[in-house]
């Protein structure tokens, strides 16, 4: 204080002290407004982004970069690039058959769409799926047994068509796509220029024409675990999670992209059709900053907290003791389910899950139904959302 008073002569008089007493009154309001701020302790977006802090929230964004980067690596490039001796034969293909000392049984040959052929006195064998050199043993096996003691095959693909994989569901650009040979998951995934912002964790290979069960072992997708369906069919390497009705395998995405590992990253077959599921989605609507509807995303789980952030936090009016999650039943009846957002906001109760389609309510104060106010504001978002 003493260096203020230097500031000032005595020949300022009153106006030099009126000076001294602004700048004393400033020091104690300052003083006064940074106490209150200690005291009242973190604000409602503070505690919220405590409550969050230590959930990291991935998004698809992630797994796209993550994606590339597999896709580029070494680990994934030495799975995509099959040497011309492992090409596996598809539908429509041309292949010339040539059996040495036995003119009449050489020939050339198209595969036909479900993947046969057709030869002299052998008939029909299945040639997709199959590469050039286990088609020779395959016919090999059959003149042993029939008409020569010691054959000898030559098969070579003289023609190579194109063959197409459907890739579907929550990607960015989902199509038909022209492949050769065989491809695996992540480059499918990678010519759909990746995934989507509501992409969920799950996707589905659905086994076509091209698929052979006995070459998905020898295929260049990872170990074989030995196991197989017993309703399916389909033998299954160590990626396979489950196997539904038919010739369908569905993996976690976030453990092909989390791992890296190769057992993940089965081969995909001419014929084949990949679907990413999309994420459920949960809406947040009342009094929030941003209402709207947010895919639950990449680790496959969304709590409320998380909720209220993906809507950029709560607004001043919001009535944090009655917050509800509106969500439909079962039986197709609508129920309320209380949320004890303060309790949950000081850490005196957990933060809960929430489900697809569910409806986070965060009322104003004097919001009396939760449920008439949440449809009507949600109602309206729907309609603001549809005005171009």
């Amino acid at each position: 204080m003493i260096s203020l008073f230097k500031g000032f002569s005595m020949r300022e008089g009153g106006q030099g002290m009126s000076k001294i007493w602004l700048c004393l009154v400033a020091l104690v309001v300052v003083g006064t407004q940074n106490a209150s701020a200690q005291s009242a302790g973190p604000s409602n977006q503070t505690v919220l982004t405590a409550g969050i802090s230590n959930t990291k929230m991935e998004t698809t964004d992630d797994w796209n970069r993550r994606l590339e980067t597999l896709v580029h690596s070494a680990l994934a490039s030495a799975q995509t690039s099959p040497a011309p001796g492992d090409y596996r034969i598809g539908p429509n293909d041309q292949l010339q058959v040539t059996v040495f000392g036995a003119p009449d049984l050489s020939q050339a040959v198209r595969v036909a769409g479900d993947g046969d052929i057709s030869l002299p006195l052998l008939g029909t064998i299945k040639a997709s799926g199959l590469t050039p050199r286990e088609l020779e043993l395959v016919l090999q096996a059959l003149l042993r047994r029939t008409y020569m003691k010691d054959p000898q095959v030559i098969v070579t693909v003289t023609e190579i068509q194109s063959h197409t994989v459907s890739v579907m569901g929550a990607v960015k650009t989902p199509g038909v796509f022209q492949i050769r040979g065989t491809k695996t998951l992540l480059e499918m995934l990678s010519m759909a220029q990746g995934l989507s912002p509501d992409a969920g964790d799950a996707v589905l290979v659905m086994r076509g024409a091209g698929f052979d069960a006995a070459s998905d072992s020898k295929a260049g997708s990872g170990t074989n675990a030995g196991a197989s369906d017993g309703t399916s069919g389909v033998g299954l390497s160590a990626s396979a999670e489950k196997v539904e009705a038919g010739n369908t395998i569905e993996i976690s995405l976030k453990r092909l992209l989390d791992s890296g590992d190769p057992k993940y990253n089965i081969a995909v077959y001419p014929g084949d059709i990949v679907k990413v599921k999309a994420a459920g989605i949960v809406y947040v609507v009342g009094d929030v900053m941003r209402p709207g509807g947010f895919p639950i995303q990449a680790n496959g789980h969304m709590t409320v907290l998380q909720a209220i952030a993906l809507g950029e936090g709560m607004g001043p009016d919001a009535d944090k003791g009655k917050a509800r999650i509106i969500r439909v039943a079962e039986n197709g009846k609508q129920i309320e389910l209380p949320v004890p957002l303060k309790a949950i906001l000081s850490g005196k109760a957990p933060d809960p899950a929430l489900q697809p389609k569910d409806v986070l309510f965060i009322p104003k104060n004097g919001t009396v139904s939760a449920s008439k106010t949440a449809l009507r504001t949600f109602s309206q978002w729907i309609v603001w959302r549809a005005i171009p």
